[in-house]
């Protein structure tokens, strides 16, 4: 089973790139994020027509997530559900092939000490609740844009940004917090080294350079990780024409 997750940074932008991306990897289940549309702007029937369904949150102009697959989609859900905002499109779960699949894009935060830094952390810490709350269902799968680079090895210039809202200590104990919740760093089980980025800056030739961070993640319920067998960034996928600033990265599971 090939999982992959990918922010698309527009999926009008990157239609196109998507069905290819598609029909080239043809992986099992796909977490997209910043889709930047509603629903009626999602294009389903294409994405249905290069066999997959499509469990989507959409919201208008800014983030925006979903949940492709191979199989039908069971159970469907959205947002948190813990009786606090969800004003903002930011997480949509289904059940597929028995694996509990979510799909997350947690805030960038803009800016240490702004109005947005306290609810990125506030997000973060409802979903490592809500990770937990996930312990009794199927093994869960999330994927996502997390806006944090965990350690030093995920970023080309550690200094640079180490009080950034993606590396600060604050959103790297948040991370640890989730994965206390339950989860794995699937990336980690086959790659020890530094050097691999999900994530690159379109100015200043940051992809040339490789001069990225590891913000894209999947992560995977413990009893998952003997079943993996692979991860990968795709690379490629950030070259040519109008690509997102993001690379799709995957785990495999036997």
């Amino acid at each position: 089973m090939k999982i992959a997750t990918w922010n698309v940074n527009s999926v009008k932008a990157r239609r196109e790139r998507l069905l290819a991306f598609l029909a080239r990897h043809a992986p099992d289940v796909v977490c997209l994020q910043e889709l930047k549309t509603e629903e009626k702007g999602f294009p389903f029937e294409e994405v249905r027509a290069a066999g997959y369904f499509a469990a989507v949150l959409g919201q208008k102009t800014y983030n925006g997530v979903a949940v492709l697959s191979r199989e039908e989609p069971a159970d469907v859900s959205t947002g948190f559900g813990d009786g606090g905002d969800e004003s903002q499109a930011r997480l949509v779960a289904a059940t597929v092939g028995g694996l509990r699949i979510a799909s997350a894009y947690i805030p960038n935060g803009k800016e240490v000490g702004s109005e947005k830094w306290p609810y990125k952390l506030e997000w973060l810490a409802r979903l490592a609740a809500w990770v937990e709350r996930q312990s009794g269902g199927p093994p869960l799968v999330l994927g996502g844009d997390f806006n944090i680079a965990p350690e030093d090895r995920d970023v080309a210039s550690p200094a640079s940004w180490a009080d950034s809202v993606l590396c600060h200590p604050e959103v790297r104990s948040a991370w640890e917090r989730i994965l206390s919740a339950g989860l794995v760093d699937s990336f980690r089980l086959h790659h020890a080294e530094g050097g691999l980025y999900s994530w690159w800056d379109y100015r200043m030739l940051a992809f040339p350079k490789n001069e990225g961070l590891r913000i894209d993640h999947v992560l995977l319920a413990p009893a998952l990780v003997p079943r993996c067998t692979g991860a990968f960034i795709d690379r490629d996928e950030r070259k040519g024409k109008l690509p997102s600033d993001h690379a799709p990265v995957f785990a495999e599971l036997s």
